[in-house]
């Protein structure tokens, strides 16, 4: 019997506009971060728009903002065709909207303002991520409602993503979350050091690949075939993609630690099923293409088939540049420098931006049932995104490879060739000057592509509620031919495709973690190592407050050259009080690991005010509000007490003497300070960082 029923168009609407919206805001941002890089004065010398505290901003707001809501749009829209149904409940469809809006605007507020937990793609303080989490369940029960409720008996390739996604998102975030509160806004991670760096690292690895990468991909599977009204090349090879895809992933992530203290046998793991992961990847990528079969004469006239081919391209060169820069001899040179965020880039702006761009072309002419206002504009958006995309890869590339190799390169008297850090930054900048003129280019097809939406937008009606029917879905299926094969069969049962796909997750991370959790020898203890004074505990959260550890490490290779620059190598017992690790994954500034006595308090001081009288052409920007703005004092006993219910050794008590030892001691800076000419009172911040500094490194050095 047919039923009729009706698509909801409106959220996929809603969720479009946010993803332009969103957009706009997280591309501009980041075009203003890279002109920072040459121009630091353009942070208008404002605390709340300098680089390290708007570029998780940027990050954020281009992730979960520009891309969540376009997987949103992307899964709305799919989900109740694939399924003949309307989604579950449009509450929880609202709710899911809204929320996750509400979500991305806390972070616009919160991150400037320096709340940051500082874990890389994840820095919203844990209010926000307990609402992360309950959006998210809302997002899942909504999606396996309307999967429950469907009338079609198979799952489409599709929605195994889609199901991949939602689980794995879920657990991702939950491990990667647990942090002791310390006040509204204020958590120190649960994990230490290299255990934190590894669930960090395991966490950011793979949201990229479940949350840039497999909803993407299912996406692909559903608008790719419909544009180019071919179906997709190969089911069989769906499978093998899918399966290999999400359980190779998982264990991927200690490729980002490679060379550090994390132990040996983690990183060769993540380095084997590195290199593994692009035969997963690229049959996705050839699957996508080669739906493409005798269609190829579309693509010379279709906008939107021009981008999924671009897109799918750059996903193709991403998924196999990952793996090569997962190899030790390439990561040596690329690890810290540009050549990364390159990288990164290649898959940010051309997998998920023109993705996005080519459904959006598609969707909203036809929610809005009209035809598109300006193909030559769409043409247009293509040709300077691609332009955009190239400007800013190539001089990234050319950057990074340039910057890692100075870095290592010896004279014939075994002396560096660079031995000041800041000679390799200003061999670099007229890259960051065109980087920057390529965001531009980009952001431009952007605003182009917003008004031919506009104006297409203008030209048709919203149909709200899509009229549709079809067969009720039968109570007693009986399979025929080729259904009674085992992944047909998986395929009509949603609940053990869930079960099923989050075994094939769990087991990754599960080998990974649980040694270094659980075995006391992968992380060894140095007696001399202490826990930070009352002090330094506070410069510590300034320090990630203003974001510091975007641009600078606290971990040294065990390579000569950087032995040589820094001193000696990073040990894991160093950073067994660390809460959260700061190891950084990128160096536009020297490695500060050693930094402790390196230099005199006045030195500290005069470079935090006005970085270029110590460093002549430093792009660091001034910390000047450091020097008028109080320490609050007032949170050092709940930060004492925190570190001491996750293993820190102070002792008894100690918590009640502790801003006695910070006076003391932040007194002590001031008075060396005075001795120098410098007048400062010791209650000022910028007191509590210099400390801070001053104790990087220092516990394991010879007294």
């Amino acid at each position: 019997m047919t039923e009729k029923f009706y698509y909801d168009n409106k959220i996929v609407r809603n969720f479009a506009i946010a993803t332009i919206a969103w957009g706009i805001i997280g591309m501009t941002v980041g075009l203003l971060i890279a002109m920072q890089l040459f121009k630091p004065a353009l942070n208008m010398g404002s605390q709340y728009t300098t680089f390290g505290r708007i570029r998780p901003l940027h990050t954020n707001a281009v992730i979960f903002a520009f891309v969540g809501n376009a997987i949103f749009m992307g899964v709305y829209y799919s989900l109740q065709r694939l399924l003949k149904a309307r989604m579950f409940s449009d509450v929880l469809s609202k709710i899911h909207f809204w929320g996750w809006q509400l979500i991305i605007i806390s972070a616009v507020i919160t991150l400037p303002l320096g709340l940051t937990s500082s874990h890389e793609y994840a820095e919203l303080e844990w209010p926000i991520d307990i609402a992360i989490t309950l959006i998210w369940v809302v997002f899942g029960v909504n999606m396996f409602g309307t999967i429950i409720k469907r009338r079609e008996k198979h799952m489409y390739v599709a929605i195994w993503f889609y199901i991949a996604t939602f689980v794995t998102v879920a657990v991702l975030h939950i491990v990667n979350s647990f942090e002791l509160p310390v006040s509204a806004f204020k958590s120190y991670y649960l994990y230490a050091g290299v255990q934190d760096a590894l669930v960090q690292w395991w966490y950011g690895h793979n949201a990229v690949a479940f949350f840039l990468t497999t909803p993407y991909l299912g996406m692909m599977y559903y608008f790719l075939p419909k544009m180019a009204q071919r179906p997709i090349y190969s089911y069989k090879l769906s499978i093998l993609h899918f399966w290999s895809l999400i359980f190779i992933y998982i264990w991927a992530g200690p490729h980002h630690l490679l060379y550090t203290s994390l132990p040996g046998w983690a990183q060769s793991l993540g380095v084997a099923f590195s290199v593994m992961l692009i035969a997963p990847s690229w049959g996705g990528m050839i699957n996508g293409l080669l739906t493409l079969r005798g269609a190829w004469d579309k693509v010379r006239e279709d906008a939107t088939l021009k981008f999924m081919v671009v897109g799918i391209t750059a996903y193709g060169m991403a998924t196999f540049e990952g793996p090569m820069l997962a190899l030790k001899q390439i990561n040596a040179i690329a690890h810290y420098t540009d050549w990364i965020v390159a990288h990164v880039h290649v898959g940010a702006l051309g997998w998920n931006g023109f993705l996005t761009f080519g459904i959006l072309y598609w969707l909203i002419p036809r929610i809005y049932r009209t035809s598109l206002y300006s193909k030559k504009l769409a043409s247009f958006h293509f040709w300077i995104g691609t332009l955009g995309i190239i400007f800013y890869a190539v001089p990234l590339y050319f950057a990074g490879f340039t910057q890692g190799l100075m870095w290592k390169e010896f004279t014939e008297e075994g002396m560096l060739r660079y031995p000041n850090f800041l000679e390799t930054v200003l061999q670099i900048l007229p890259m960051y000057v065109l980087r920057a003129i390529g965001g531009g280019l980009y952001l431009i097809g952007v605003i182009v592509m917003t008004y031919n939406l506009i104006k297409t937008v203008g030209t048709g009606k919203l149909l709200a509620n899509e009229p549709a029917e079809a067969p009720a879905l039968p109570e007693n299926y009986q399979p025929q031919g080729s259904d009674k094969k085992l992944h047909r069969m998986l395929e009509r049962k949603p609940m053990v495709f869930l079960v099923l796909s989050l075994v094939v997750i769990l087991i990754g991370g599960m080998v990974e973690m649980m040694p270094t959790f659980t075995i006391k020898s992968n992380i060894p203890t140095i007696s001399s190592v202490k826990p930070y004074t009352p002090l330094e505990l506070q410069g510590r959260d300034l320090y990630i407050k203003e974001g510091c550890v975007s641009c600078h490490s606290q971990m040294i290779r065990p390579f000569r050259s950087e032995t040589e620059r820094y001193g000696e190598y990073s040990k894991a017992g160093e950073f067994v009080y660390d809460h959260p690790h700061l190891w950084g994954s990128k160096r536009t500034g020297p490695d500060l690991q050693r930094e402790g006595g390196k230099y005199g308090n006045a030195w500290h001081f005069n470079h935090m005010m006005d970085p270029q009288t110590m460093s002549p052409g430093s792009i660091m920007p001034p910390y000047e509000w450091l020097v008028t703005q109080s320490l609050d004092t007032s949170t050092t006993r709940s930060k004492i007490n925190a570190m001491r219910t996750l293993g820190v050794p102070y002792e008894a008590g100690y918590e009640n003497r502790a801003n006695r030892d910070l006076d003391a001691q932040a007194r002590a800076i001031a008075d060396d300070l005075q001795k120098n000419n410098i007048k400062v009172k010791s209650d000022k911040e910028i007191i509590a960082l210099i400390a801070y500094l001053q104790r990087l490194g220092t516990d394991i050095k010879a007294k």
